[in-house]
């Protein structure tokens, strides 16, 4: 109100509300979680740092990798991965199987996940922002994909992050 109070009179109907002397003052700086939030939602991309990156140390203690040490990592191997689902697919040619790719701070990953996975773990693949996924790797001749055995959505903390609020 009080910045609308800047730009024009304050007409009858709020006049009298209009000479109470504001409540608070200054609105309070917004904490990282809360800005990462309101720049997806305003923008859908943040200029800050990823937000991955701020649970960069947790993820590690989890054993989880960036995409950028999935193309480092051995064909076949066990590994963890997360990020912000930036894409969906699920193509009608493609049996029931779903892709996914999610970023983090180093790059994209890509997930594929079987149909059975997609059933049972179904509001999470088509709702989840941020993804925790475990399976198998797939890495051959600089294609990468994290073939899912397990997926959750991953707990931003802090500031509950929904899908919804990046749309």
């Amino acid at each position: 109100w009080q910045v609308e109070e800047a730009c024009r009179e304050v007409g009858p109907l709020l006049r009298e509300a209009s000479a109470a002397p504001p409540s608070s003052g200054v609105l309070r700086m917004m904490q990282t979680p809360e800005r990462l939030v309101a720049d997806y939602a305003g923008s859908g991309l943040t200029v800050g740092p990823h937000p991955m990156a701020f649970h960069r140390e947790r993820l590690r203690r989890m054993r989880v990798k960036t995409a950028e040490e999935l193309r480092e990592s051995r064909n076949g191997s066990f590994v963890r991965a997360a990020g912000c689902v930036i894409a969906r697919q699920r193509p009608g040619t493609a049996m029931g199987f779903v892709f996914l790719s999610m970023e983090d701070e180093t790059g994209i990953a890509n997930v594929i996940v079987h149909p059975d996975l997609y059933e049972r773990e179904r509001v999470a693949v088509t709702r989840g922002r941020f993804l925790l996924v475990e399976g198998k790797l797939q890495n051959e001749d600089n294609v990468v994909h994290v073939k899912a055995d397990s997926l959750e959505i991953f707990e931003m903390g802090g500031v509950e992050v929904r899908s919804h609020d990046f749309h």
